[in-house]
């Protein structure tokens, strides 16, 4: 194992001590319970089995078979979760096969970002993390389950779903994907569409025929945003049935992948295997996750959610963490917004598994974990496939399939890893360097400040943005308005890269999983609505954002900057981020969320 990396979990191993030792603890005592159809009372115990099937009732309680709960995000709206309809069908069939029951537990919010995207129900898009694992605790409340199978993909629903599970760490628990959808119209296509439109040289009647081209089916968008990187870090976590992460949801091993997800959780329930969520999901398993994020410069907002996840452990990280494990780790996936391929051609050429041998076997990922599947860590970097209507995992060849999307540990696309952290006098902030030209690298140019995304669009449709400038975008984190993302900023700003202009953004919001070629230093913390630096920024300082070295500054001097005060949001525009579509019913959240560093967590 690199040395560097056994330097950062040794870290966090250390600082976490107190907070993981009482989070085992906890666990251990609830774990040594007696099973829920035992313990309860009567009534309680007919109530939680009244409507199953009378075979199921004596199964639980008289042959004290296993019970698998299942929690799922199904809904119509988010097209990576409508496969999910049949699944509580195939697991309780599946589950019957294997002597015992399962339930669906209850069901969690899934929205779709796509949707809501620069709309104002984005502003619930990161509470909705806390509300899905808020849900994921509602339903296993219960407390008749042996196990549990947690049916997400998308942004912020497996690490709500994680951080819900965590929370009942005594329960073996094994997530189940549903696949990316077929590939459609190029993702740089896409975009060049999206510039045009920007542009005003085609109309909305072209647009959404170009963007019904590529959201065209059921599974996930095929870029690698953060619904995609989920499922790379599920991989590397050891919390799929190996290789289930890119495999259509109407390919006929899906239905296969599924069941084994079922004999694998009740496999982890028998006493000889018993391997709880929360002693799987030690600091070891955070630091592979961590890497495996670095390594195929997947979607910022990980830096978020993974910090809440770990915590959700009892184990602490930061963005201090991210920053030394990326000086060391290689970039081995150029995936898009990285690069030109979608995640169909990821998986074709290597995908989840190539990456994760190769970091395995050049010490970056820690291979002797807790894992779901039997076999360990290294069954991950195996691919399953069909023989015979059975599942069989078989090596990868030794080369890539394609060496423009993945690449072997000694020869990757660069020495570090697709993610930076920027430090200054503004705060700290991240950026998705992977994704940027190496001649935007460096970006110093006169502030304009907006606060709110409404301005910049409309400041750009007036032709007011063509020239050098660094937008100074504030007021947009989880305290203010939810820290939406503001991916709709991208298309305009690119325009104006691309006529020339030295362009960036700096930003205490979130850009998107999708983050692409324009300088972005997002996340800044502390956000302008906590008194952050960000808040003093005034239209016409210079601002320099220096991806190579880490640094992000206003270029005022020292004193002056001492002294100057504090801006405060408007009156209109916090009360107009305070109310309509749902936001009343997230006041709470707003006021009591920690810092993007800090995981954004709204329950300690």
């Amino acid at each position: 194992m690199k040395q560097s990396h056994i330097e950062v979990t040794e870290r966090i191993i250390e600082v976490s001590r107190p907070t993981r030792t009482a989070y085992l603890h906890r666990m251990e005592e609830i774990a040594n319970r007696q099973r829920g159809a035992d313990r309860l009372g009567c009534a309680n115990v007919a109530h939680a089995f009244a409507a199953m099937p009378s075979n199921d009732k004596l199964k639980i309680v008289s042959e004290k078979a296993p019970n698998i709960g299942i929690v799922t995000a199904y809904n119509e709206m988010l097209s990576a979760h409508q496969p999910y309809a049949a699944y509580p069908d195939l697991i309780k069939d599946e589950a019957s096969k294997q002597g015992a029951t399962a339930q669906v537990a209850g069901g969690v919010p899934a929205m779709c970002d796509g949707i809501t995207q620069g709309e104002p129900g984005m502003e619930l898009s990161l509470f909705s993390r806390d509300t899905i694992a808020m849900s994921t605790a509602v339903a296993l409340s219960h407390d008749v389950f042996d196990a549990a199978l947690l049916l997400g993909v998308c942004d912020k629903i497996v690490p709500g779903l994680l951080i819900g599970a965590l929370q009942f760490g005594h329960l073996p628990c094994v997530f189940v994907p549903a696949g990316p959808m077929s590939t459609g119209i190029d993702n740089t296509s896409k975009s060049k569409v999206r510039e045009q439109y920007a542009q005003g040289l085609i109309g909305r009647e072209e647009l959404l025929a170009s963007e019904s081209a590529a959201y065209h089916g059921a599974g996930t968008c095929t870029f690698y945003g953060t619904a995609n990187s989920n499922q790379m870090l599920m991989e590397a976590m050891g919390l799929h049935v190996p290789g289930s992460a890119f495999i259509h949801p109407h390919d006929g091993m899906r239905e296969l992948l599924t069941r084994e997800a079922v004999k694998m959780v009740l496999e982890n329930t028998k006493q000889d295997h018993y391997t709880p969520i929360g002693k799987l999901v030690d600091e070891h398993v955070i630091v592979n996750a961590m890497v495996a994020l670095l390594a195929t410069g997947g979607s910022t907002n990980h830096l978020i959610h993974w910090v809440a996840i770990a915590r959700a452990a009892g184990i602490i990280i930061d963005w201090t963490d991210f920053y030394h494990l990326a000086k060391t780790t290689p970039l081995l996936a150029s995936v898009y917004p990285n690069g030109k391929a979608d995640v169909n051609q990821f998986q074709n050429a290597g995908g989840p598994a190539f990456v994760i041998r190769e970091l395995i076997d050049a010490g970056y990922m820690y291979p002797d974990v807790f894992t779901v599947a039997y076999g360990g860590l290294r069954d991950y970097g195996k691919v399953p496939t069909k023989e015979n209507d059975e599942l069989v995992w078989k090596d990868l060849p030794k080369e890539s399939g394609d060496e423009l999307i993945v690449r072997t540990a000694d020869h990757p696309f660069d020495e570090s890893g697709g993610l930076r952290l920027l430090k200054g006098n503004l705060g700290r902030s991240v950026i998705k360097i992977s994704a940027v030209p190496e001649d935007r690298h460096i970006i110093e140019a006169p502030a304009i400040v907006f606060d709110a995304q409404e301005e910049l669009l409309a400041a750009f449709d007036r032709g007011e943005l063509e020239k050098d400038f660094v937008a100074v975008v504030r007021f947009q984190g989880p305290k203010a308005n939810g820290m939406p993302e503001l991916h709709k900023l991208t298309p305009p700003l690119a325009v104006l890269q691309n006529k020339g202009f030295m362009v960036a953004i700096v930003t205490d919001g979130r850009m998107s999983g999708a983050s692409g070629k324009i300088p972005a230093a997002i996340h800044l913390s502390p956000e302008a609505s906590a008194g952050g630096a960000l808040a003093k920024v005034r239209t016409g300082d210079m601002v320099r954002l220096n991806a190579k070295v880490g640094q992000v500054n206003v270029l005022v001097d020292e004193d002056e900057w001492e002294d100057r005060e504090v801006e405060e949001l408007s009156d209109d525009k916090r009360h107009h981020n305070e109310h309509g579509l749902g936001r009343e019913l997230f006041g709470g959240m707003r006021k009591n969320v920690l810092s993007a560093e800090e995981g954004a967590i709204t329950w300690l």
